[in-house]
């Protein structure tokens, strides 16, 4: 390490997330065989307005920083003033894309080597309570004035960089934290290359957590421990902020990605993370509906919920249910307007449908056209199957089963391989039962479209009557 040239950096900022960050003040100091060589640091005059509680934080309000250099004004020098240093900061994945974000405004592509001295602590120091700055700094007799502050945080960072260099004798630590294809480098500071190490490159499902191990994400994966280090590698502001949140990752093996997908609707549903946006609102379906009007005359029609219900038919689409009103409508010859088909109260005049046999100008009975809408509502009846999936379990020697029973979402389960199934029954004391919503049919939907039939092994309904 006696060769290498560090810039240890500390930023000040308007708050805002990574992209709406501007600086307000920035500090470096050059280090080279552990020596102090210089230092630089300024104001910053981020061009917007700085909020209150960021004021009240770092004491930098809109006054201070009106007649301070622009970051146009002094990026040239920054630039040449750590130009070939490796970047360390105190959680330096957001001073680096702070930084980064200023330059890239102007243009240029900012790419540098970088350390964390949060990681770094973790590593050599171990079996501290907190690696925040001011309670790492408490811990080890680390004077840190002017908290909040640029120069008076990059300090602090300096003697704490000092000392770790002094712990790592012969370099092995912070080589392993440089090398190119490190994973030390991209991890979030409150996560060990131990953890992630350990997960299983298998499908499933992972979480995640907080420091209050809250979920705050959830996810699937065909493999686990590729899928969670994506999130890290990836430098978008909302997966920067989760890896920043992330203290804790859980992991559950499915050994295939069906249930693993069932699995990310069930924990998405029942934890609303934070920072999942797909599935945290319940999706809408159509329902063929029927109610007796005031003719008394079975009508169908078409309801919109959020909610999966036992109705005559459930649909992911308006479109769907309409042709499928419309198909039941012709084959059982229905009338179109009893049929909610047409808005006129009139005698039917559907442009596609004829065969009303009269019952909306007295020639039929009601009577009769009712039988006639009984039968079309139990042929819809008939189509919501009982069916098992059989995919791939966790090892070699154990099959999982996806439980589809009239229609609707059961669960899930494992069985050894060896396991005789005679019928439905014989599933249900391996079965872990689970919530069937709109986001589950569509994944077993869209499997079944994917799959085709394979898989399915479909129970006869007089056989689990």
């Amino acid at each position: 390490m006696k060769d290498k040239l560090f810039a240890v950096i500390d930023v000040e900022t308007t708050g805002g997330g990574i992209n709406g960050n501007r600086l307000t003040e920035v500090c470096i100091v050059l280090l080279k065989g552990g020596e102090i060589q210089d230092k630089y640091t300024t104001l910053i005059n981020p061009e917007k307005h700085i909020p209150a509680q960021i004021t009240a934080l770092t004491g930098i309000d809109n006054e201070l920083v009106e007649n301070a250099p622009k970051f146009d004004e002094v990026a040239k020098e920054i630039e040449e003033f750590m130009r070939d240093a490796i970047f360390v900061a105190h959680n330096v994945n957001f001073d680096y894309n702070v930084l980064r974000n200023e330059f890239k405004q102007l243009g240029f592509d900012f790419n540098r080597k970088k350390l964390c001295t949060v990681r770094l602590s973790r590593k050599l120091i171990p079996g501290l309570l907190s690696y925040s700055l001011g309670r790492l700094c408490d811990s080890i007799n680390i004077p840190l004035t002017n908290r909040h502050r640029a120069e008076g945080d990059t300090d602090a960072t300096v003697i704490l960089f000092q000392r770790l260099l002094s712990l790592d004798t012969d370099g092995q630590i912070f080589n392993s934290f440089l090398h190119a294809h490190s994973k030390q480098a991209t991890l979030p500071p409150h996560l060990s290359a131990e953890e992630i190490h350990e997960l299983p490159e298998e499908p499933g499902i992972y979480l995640f957590k907080d420091k209050q191990h809250k979920v705050i994400y959830a996810g699937k994966a065909i493999n686990i421990k590729k899928r969670v280090l994506s999130h890290f590698y990836d430098k978008m502001s909302k997966e920067y902020l989760l890896g920043q949140e992330t203290y804790y990752v859980d992991h559950e093996s499915t050994g295939n990605e069906l249930i693993a997908l069932l699995l990310e609707a069930e924990y998405i549903r029942k934890h609303y993370p934070k920072f999942n946006s797909a599935q945290k609102r319940p999706g809408i379906t159509y329902q063929i509906i029927s109610y007796i009007n005031q003719r008394g005359i079975i009508q169908l029609g078409i309801g919109k919920t959020k909610r999966i219900q036992d109705s005559v038919g459930t649909f992911y689409n308006r479109s769907l249910a309409t042709e499928k009103l419309e198909l039941i409508c012709e084959n059982f010859k229905l009338c179109p307007r009893y049929c909610t088909l047409q808005s006129s109260m009139e005698k039917c005049s559907h442009y596609k449908l004829k065969n009303c046999e009269g019952v909306c100008d007295d020639s039929e009975s009601v009577s009769d056209y009712n039988l006639k809408v009984t039968e079309a509502i139990n042929s819809l009846g008939e189509e919501k199957p009982t069916y098992v999936i059989r995919e791939k379990g966790r090892h070699f020697e154990e099959e999982a089963f996806i439980l589809v029973k009239e229609g609707r979402y059961k669960g899930y389960g494992y069985l050894d391989s060896e396991v005789q199934i005679e019928s439905i029954e014989d599933y249900e004391p391996f079965l872990n039962l689970q919530e069937s919503t709109f986001h589950t049919h569509k994944v077993l939907n869209s499997y079944l479209r994917k799959h085709g039939e394979k898989n399915v092994f479909y129970f006869d309904q007089l056989e689990y009557a």
